[in-house]
């Protein structure tokens, strides 16, 4: 499956969520959880600037759809976000059953930024959603998000996109 109109709405919101949480001194990272039926059913934004590094929007949305979906209607929900899911949020995404995931931009794409500009690595390996979860359904990138998504991550690092 292919990035709709639909999506993109969506990761546009994810993008705006991103913006919010790198103005409000975090890393640009949001994203939507959105029912079968079309219902967003959950919206955040990193919150990691604190010391908790599990505060990610996709951790969170899981926690979230563990409580609060029932388990027979996670399969049919997706989550948008505005960078791939890490390997925490993706393991945590398969554990709570939901289904599809939708990203603006990869995780190889956001690896070979921060490498450019000299960005030292993170201390668990950056890995693509269906290396941690071989059965979730997952699409992107959506090129038409992917210079605002670098802008923002320039950005926080201080760098020229």
């Amino acid at each position: 499956m292919s990035v709709s109109e639909t999506d993109l709405q969506h990761l546009r919101r994810c993008v705006d969520l991103a913006r919010e949480a790198l103005d409000d001194g975090d890393e640009p990272f949001g994203s939507v959880l959105v029912s079968g039926t079309g219902e967003v059913l959950y919206a955040d934004r990193n919150r990691v600037k604190d010391g908790d590094q599990t505060r990610h929007p996709e951790f969170d949305i899981a926690r979230w759809a563990g409580e609060n979906v029932p388990a027979a209607d996670r399969a049919a929900c997706t989550v948008y976000t505005s960078g791939e899911h890490c390997a925490m949020c993706s393991a945590a995404h398969a554990w709570v059953g939901l289904g599809r995931i939708v990203y603006a931009v990869s995780t190889e794409q956001l690896v070979g930024w921060l490498t450019a500009w000299g960005v030292a690595p993170g201390p668990v390996r950056p890995l693509a959603v269906n290396d941690v979860a071989p059965g979730v359904p997952v699409d992107g990138p959506a090129p038409e998000l992917e210079a605002e998504v670098r802008a923002l991550h320039a950005r926080l690092h201080g760098v020229a996109p």
